[in-house]
């Protein structure tokens, strides 16, 4: 059996995946954005804590990616594409 997929947004959407499956959204690190704009962003996108969004902003910077929801495919489609707002990178495990 094979492992789980990593693709992005794009790539579930081309590929016609069922959105009724579950997933994972994987939020990874980059040079370009402040801590705080990750923060915000991830609050805004899974609707969480400050505390949980800390969490995950240091899980990135530290090692290199968090997975910051899992849920519905559909839904996480939706995390995807807050986080993208401000040019953050994700991909989604499926």
């Amino acid at each position: 059996m094979a492992g789980p997929q990593i693709l992005t947004k794009e790539e579930i959407l081309e590929q016609g995946v069922d959105t009724a499956l579950p997933g994972t959204v994987i939020l990874h690190n980059d040079d370009y954005h402040t801590f705080e704009d990750v923060i915000f962003q991830i609050m805004k996108a899974v609707h969480c804590t400050r505390q949980k969004a800390e969490h995950h902003t240091h899980e990135v910077h530290y090692k290199g990616q968090s997975k910051v929801y899992h849920g519905p495919l559909e839904e996480c489609l939706t995390v995807s594409t807050v986080l993208e707002e401000i040019q953050l990178t994700t991909t989604i495990e499926i």
